[in-house]
């Protein structure tokens, strides 16, 4: 299995307008690869303007917000492409796509790293963050899951979000739960 690090991907339309979405960067060698489902705004964006800018953030209620429609987060100018970065990140890169692997369901988009900066330290995360996250990739996927298998998940995630979860955690699992409604729990 590769290496998948989880981001909040900034692309921009042909109109120049931004877009945020939780993405699952695939590392290959020195470069990575953005392999968005078919039909999204990421991927369209990829077509039009093939560049994003990977937001490494600590804060997961980015990554439920971009799923629950709360997507305005303050964006800044990245250094050299035409996405901006998120605010919020503690760090960024920005990639440029080298390659196109056409599929009908993920295509892949092969990237370069043209930068990379940090903005702020990294604390670590605690047990309900990376439930928040594992529960913002199961929202994504809900059409492609067994409604059970969502909901024998989202009872495994609620342990450690009451065991561990902050006030910024604790929002984002509400909204995630609010997003699936009544039968995820």
């Amino acid at each position: 299995m590769p290496l998948i690090r989880e981001i909040i991907a900034t692309t921009i339309g042909a109109d120049g307008t931004p877009h945020l979405a939780p993405l699952g960067l695939i590392a290959e060698g020195e470069g990575w690869i953005a392999a968005p489902f078919h039909p999204s705004t990421t991927l369209a964006n990829l077509r039009a303007v093939p560049e994003l800018v990977a937001n490494y953030v600590d804060d997961v209620r980015i990554f439920a917000g971009c799923l629950t429609g709360r997507r305005n987060f303050p964006l800044l100018p990245a250094a050299r492409l035409r996405p901006p970065r998120l605010a919020a990140a503690l760090a960024h890169a920005e990639l440029r796509v080298v390659a196109i692997e056409e599929d009908e369901t993920r295509p892949r988009f092969h990237c370069e790293t043209v930068f990379e900066a940090s903005h702020a330290p990294f604390r670590g995360f605690n047990r309900a963050q990376a439930a928040v996250i594992e529960a913002a990739i199961l929202l994504s996927r809900r059409h492609l899951l067994p409604p059970a298998t969502i909901a024998e998940e989202m009872r495994r995630l609620a342990i450690p979000v009451a065991k561990t979860a902050g006030p910024a955690e604790a929002a984002a699992w509400e909204w995630l739960v609010a997003a699936f409604g009544a039968d995820c729990m």
